[in-house]
């Protein structure tokens, strides 16, 4: 050891981060205090509130690296863990993470031992904020706040209470989402603000600096009550997925303890009507495939077709939307069982999906056509007839309840939302559903097939890259379970 090292190793370093989520700048110092050989018992990283360590002398900070020290070694896992970990509230997550890295400069390997102390730390500060970051997703619930044209019109204004330091890293989520709102997410540890163009930060907020209602709440009130299914009721399950916690926040929640109580007669007095009129949802999917075959509410269901169900698991965490069944899907009865089909089946397996474990629909149940002498000829439905059809599909999801769809196309897209969007704009990210559900778009596989040459190789790129976007959500969302 060196004199310069001795001096290191002996001396106590206090690093004062700028922001309690800096994580680039603990990477930064963390680099250069490994390149100094600074033990980590030698260290104190103190947040910006925080106190320094009272049996620190000298305060040294960082020093510089030890010349022709060898670069400091990170494998991706380490990197990804720690990027979450970081934001974490645990005041001790810094120094976990520094000892972490300086005992990868000796076992690179170190990563993947499930047993060992500080990785399995490691891993529950990361489950714990993507929960949180989760959570966030879901029971943010903004509230308008008039104002004048002067000013901009109207903004929304949001009230969450995280459990750890995300505000800043979860941003671009709802700036994605929310693109064309302007709108503010108050916290106590901080506060987001988005003009429709730039976002800003600001100061922390109390509960009080946020509205406590609108007249949209109303409605949204009367909905809920009205897709509350008491026949798929799991309290235990609800409240995992909704904590009480955050039930302050959320309109509907004042709701839930009544709805509770009624379930039980209600659920009798649906088992007693037992018909299966279009104003009452279909209890189970066997009774959907029934009455699709029987409905006529559109001009697809007068044309000589069969109506085709969705197929799969009925708790499938994936759901699969595509826009209509086609003429072979129409002969066999069967979702995507022709070209597309086999041509979907090929990407899911590429992106290590199985299809067996998704369940597999359209937005729409009947082949829609025109004849042209033997041959079908396959038509778009329009949208008034995907907004018909939609009811059958939202009856699908009541019974499924995936934590994720897949919309493929611009009429599954539809049948989702209630509007049309472009997929080139919607593709790539996550749009949060009201019901905790996660939406993503992509194109039609039958799209795929219509293009040729670089037009087809770059959509099959994106097409690629959507579909193993969705399975890495889905395993985060299976390691969140």
């Amino acid at each position: 050891m060196t004199m310069l090292q001795a001096a290191h190793a002996g001396s106590f370093h206090v690093v004062h981060l700028p922001a309690a989520d800096d994580f680039d700048f603990w990477r930064d110092c963390a680099r250069a205090l490994i390149q100094a050989r600074v033990p980590p018992d030698r260290i104190s990283w103190i947040e910006p509130g925080g106190s320094g360590d009272l049996f620190a002398q000298g305060d040294l900070g960082v020093p510089a690296p030890i010349p022709g020290a060898p670069p400091v070694r990170a494998n991706r896992r380490f990197v990804n863990l720690a990027r979450n970990a970081a934001l974490h509230s645990d005041p001790e997550r810094f120094a976990l993470l520094y000892r972490l890295l300086w005992r990868l400069q000796e076992n690179p390997g170190m990563m993947e031992d499930k047993a060992d102390d500080d990785v399995r730390k490691i891993e529950e500060l990361d489950k714990n904020v993507r929960r949180d970051s989760h959570k966030m997703h879901a029971f943010v619930r903004f509230r308008l706040v008039e104002a004048d044209e002067a000013e901009g019109g109207d903004r929304y204004v949001a009230w969450f209470e995280p459990d750890h330091h995300i505000l800043r890293a979860n941003a671009g989520f709802f700036m994605r989402r929310f693109a064309n709102m302007r709108w503010s997410i108050l916290t106590p540890r901080g506060s987001l603000h988005w003009d429709g163009e730039t976002m800003t930060e600001g100061p922390a907020a109390e509960r009080s600096d946020a509205p406590q209602g609108d007249p949209m709440e109303d409605l949204w009130r009367t909905y809920y009550a009205s897709i509350f299914n008491p026949a798929r009721l799991k309290i235990g399950a609800m409240l995992k997925e909704m904590p009480k916690k955050y039930w302050k926040n959320m309109p509907e929640a004042a709701l839930i303890p009544e709805l509770v109580a009624g379930a039980q007669s209600r659920e009798a007095k649906m088992v007693e009507k037992g018909a299966l009129e279009f104003d009452e949802r279909p209890e189970t999917l066997a009774a959907i495939d029934k009455a699709i075959s029987a409905c006529r509410k559109c001009p697809i269901g007068l044309l000589d077709n069969h109506a085709v169900m969705g197929e799969g698991p009925q708790d499938a965490a994936l759901m699969i939307v595509g826009e209509q069944p086609g003429d072979q899907e129409d002969i066999k009865g069967r979702p995507f069982v022709g070209p597309a089909g086999q041509l979907l089946d090929d990407h899911l397996q590429t992106a290590g999906i199985d299809r067996s474990a998704a369940y597999v629909t359209n937005a729409v149940k009947h082949f829609k056509y025109v004849q042209r002498g033997k041959r079908r000829i396959h038509q778009s439905p329009a949208a008034k007839e995907i907004d018909t059809c939609r009811w059958w599909m939202e009856s699908e999801r009541a019974i499924v309840q995936p934590k994720l769809v897949l919309a493929m196309g611009a009429s599954a897209a539809r049948g989702m939302l209630g509007k049309t969007v472009s997929i080139s704009k919607a593709r790539g990210a996550p749009i949060q559903l009201e019901d905790g559900c996660e939406l993503w778009v992509t194109a039609h596989p039958s799209y795929l097939l219509r293009l040729d040459g670089a037009a087809r190789d770059e959509q099959v790129r994106l097409f690629d890259n959507d579909l193993r976007a969705v399975r890495q959500r889905l395993d985060e969302i299976a390691q969140l379970a």
